[in-house]
């Protein structure tokens, strides 16, 4: 199965992961071209900027996802490793991570980098900037 499908009720077949409204987990964006890709797909888009090794960042997968299901927003979940293509770390100014940044209509309009987020506070985040 490619990173991007889902399985269909066949089970022979895949189809198009959309966001993460039909998925448990965020997306795996590679590189900066999957994630531009991803960002101008969604009309609302999550993206946490992680590395490995990162308790924190791996702590987090699960809230966001959580995140995504409970916000007023149709939003899109993704994570990418900068480290795995360096221009992101400036492009982004990464600092330090988790690194989360939202995106609507394709550009960036709000970012946190505070460790931990507890998923309450990270959704009403997400809806306050998304409005």
């Amino acid at each position: 199965m490619g990173s991007n499908t889902v399985p269909t009720d066949s089970g022979g077949s895949e189809a198009p992961a959309k966001g993460l409204s039909g998925a448990d987990r965020p997306v795996s964006l590679a590189d900066a071209d999957a994630l531009d890709e991803f960002v101008a797909d969604a009309a609302v888009a999550l993206v946490e900027f992680y590395t490995d090794g990162c308790g924190i960042c791996a702590s987090m997968e699960p809230v966001i996802g959580n995140v995504a299901r409970g916000v007023e927003a149709d939003l899109a979940v993704g994570t990418v490793n900068p480290r795995d293509d360096p221009p992101l770390i400036e492009r982004f100014d990464v600092r330090s991570v988790p690194l989360f940044v939202l995106f609507v209509d394709g550009e960036p309009v709000a970012r946190r980098a505070e460790g931990f987020i507890p998923g309450e506070d990270l959704a009403a985040w997400v809806d306050e900037h998304a409005a």
